[in-house]
């Protein structure tokens, strides 16, 4: 069993070491993972790279041309930085997903995860993003979710979310922004790192 120590990750430190004491935290759901220093390094190349890839083409804002694509993407679900911090909701979001890119500005998602509410979630989904900024790619994701215990009584809704996308070459980051909805879902942050299989 691996006990809490500066070798487990809490993507909570990346936001604010204000916040870092006072946060809840689960220890069932304390992962290993590479330490922070590290994943700095990470975040710190992959955006220098991804703004170098960019600046070659010589444009910062744009459309991006759709073009046929064939990328498969896994995830192990995300990490969620609530905005109402008393209520004791969970970060770590983790699960299993898969994302398909058949196209430059759009893809299909699927997938499965352990909810802010400690429940478990299912997702289909299309992402569309046809804007960029540097290396960023900008759109929506919509779909249906399920598992939400205030939300249709966990049955299934619909849902559309800004997302920005960086990718680069194996690996990649989506950031979605999850607004509150009265008291049934609660708004939130979302950082979901990805991995390209094939």
């Amino acid at each position: 069993m691996i006990s809490p120590s500066s070798s487990v990750f809490r993507p909570h430190q990346l936001i604010s070491p204000f916040i870092h004491d006072t946060m809840r935290r689960s220890k069932i759901l304390e992962i290993p993972m590479p330490t922070l220093p590290l994943l700095r390094k990470l975040a710190v190349v992959l955006l220098f790279s991804c703004s170098y890839a960019q600046a070659e083409q010589g444009d910062l804002f744009g459309m991006i041309e759709n073009k046929p694509l064939s990328e498969t993407w896994l995830n192990a679900g995300f990490y969620s930085y609530h905005l109402n911090r008393d209520k004791g909701l969970n970060d770590r979001n983790l699960g299993l997903g898969v994302e398909y890119r058949f196209s430059t500005v759009a893809s299909v998602t699927a997938g499965r995860f352990y909810n802010s509410d400690r429940a478990y979630s299912n997702y289909v989904g299309v992402y569309y993003q046809p804007l960029f900024i540097g290396p960023a790619r900008l759109g929506v994701v919509a779909g249906g979710f399920n598992g939400y215990p205030k939300m249709q009584n966990g049955g299934w809704f619909l849902a559309a979310i800004p997302v920005v996308s960086v990718d680069y070459q194996r690996v990649g980051l989506n950031l979605a922004f999850i607004p509150n909805y009265k008291d049934r879902l609660y708004g939130a942050l979302t950082f979901q790192a990805k991995v390209k299989i094939d």
